[in-house]
């Protein structure tokens, strides 16, 4: 049974690995802990001892949201996971004017489905840091 908590004092960087699936330059499972640790909110969703899949959120605390990564483990997709996490964030951040991602088309339909539409956007990636590391 999968249990969804946004606690993160016991949790240990060995426990955040396979994450990340298919990116060039990933951050380590330290980093990983770090983002977590640093976000304005965030859940993860346990099989046991094993995060299975997280989600986070960075805010201003009063007007706006991003949520930057939501990812559930390969094995563990088609479960309703990611669905869950992203209604618990989208319930946490219930009351701001503005809450944004970005996605890549093939997964449009699912955010759709949770009540999210399409915008124009920009944007910079600086793919040598994708690892979470500055330069």
């Amino acid at each position: 049974m999968i249990k969804y908590t946004n606690e993160t004092a016991d949790l240990k960087s060995e426990q955040l690995t396979g994450f990340f699936f298919g990116w060039p330059n990933p951050p380590s499972a330290q980093k990983h802990l770090e983002i977590l640790q640093n976000s304005y909110k965030y859940f993860l969703a346990l099989d046991g001892a094993e995060v299975v899949g997280f989600i986070n959120a960075i805010s201003d605390g009063i007007h706006s949201a991003y949520i930057p990564l939501l990812e559930v483990l390969p094995e563990y997709q088609g479960k309703g996971i990611g669905r869950k996490l992203m209604e618990l964030m989208l319930k946490e951040l219930y009351g701001f004017y503005m809450i944004d991602l970005v996605c890549d088309d093939k997964i449009v339909k699912f955010y759709e489905k949770l009540g999210l539409h399409r915008f124009t956007a920009m944007g910079l990636r600086n793919m040598d840091r994708q690892n979470g590391v500055k330069k």
